[in-house]
């Protein structure tokens, strides 16, 4: 797991990702603000976010 990351390139690995990347990233990336987070799923696939909601629980 990250810890203390470079919020612009977790953000550019991101954006280049795949679905399942982006969920892992998501998942797995700590030391994030909330706003940090939330900048990240608004770059997340809609149709997806059930998969990301899975993966959370």
């Amino acid at each position: 797991m990250v810890q203390n990351p470079n919020f612009e390139e977790i953000k550019e690995r991101f954006r280049n990702a795949n679905v399942d990347e982006k969920i892992r990233i998501y998942t797995t990336t700590q030391g994030l603000t909330v706003d940090q987070f939330k900048e990240l799923l608004r770059m997340f696939p809609l149709q997806y976010l059930d998969k990301l909601e899975r993966a959370m629980a």
